[in-house]
């Protein structure tokens, strides 16, 4: 299975190098040296990407692909989303870490088993993660923390909401 490892939000500098948005939780292991992504542009159409360089800059990363040698090129990819295979991901190796694939579409119930929605994404934020549930009526933004989210059960494709009061209510 695929999924998005980042979004090319410009060009930078005039030698092909992109600003990337980051959406992964391991992109040293994402964007390292040689490594292969697919990048989907916004005409719909697919082709692969190898890192030739990465480096952290200004909150995101500058990626430099083998087949991007000028600024035109790098501004052709604006907008484009690159995705990855979570066939390379290791085992996360800790029974409370989760990579955001896994979460992303499990159904989030209450402690009392009502369905108050789905899982859409995990937004990774200064103050820690949250679980981005779509509701009937909106979507609703839960702190991914084991006071608030005591069970995540992959195999059971379900994560239990234990909301302090309020929470839920801003819909």
């Amino acid at each position: 299975m695929d999924v998005v490892v980042g979004r090319v939000a410009k060009a930078h500098g005039i030698t092909g190098e992109l600003a990337i948005d980051v959406r992964t939780d391991s992109p040293e292991m994402r964007f390292a040296l040689g490594a292969t992504l697919q990048a989907k542009l916004r005409d719909g159409t697919s082709r692969s990407l190898t890192v030739a360089a990465a480096r952290p800059h200004a909150g995101r990363l500058l990626v430099r692909f083998t087949e991007v040698v000028t600024r035109d090129v790098a501004e052709a990819l604006r907008g484009t989303i690159l995705l990855g295979s979570t066939d390379d991901l290791p085992p996360t190796g800790d029974p409370d870490e989760f990579y955001d694939h896994e979460l992303e579409g499990l159904d989030a119930l209450l402690t009392d088993g009502t369905k108050i929605g789905t899982v859409l994404e995990v937004l990774h934020g200064l103050g820690g993660e949250l679980l981005v549930v779509k509701r009937e009526n909106g979507e609703a933004l839960i702190p991914f923390v084991r006071e608030i989210v005591p069970t995540v059960d992959i195999a059971g494709r379900r994560v239990v909401i234990d909301p302090p009061e309020g929470l839920l209510d801003a819909d």
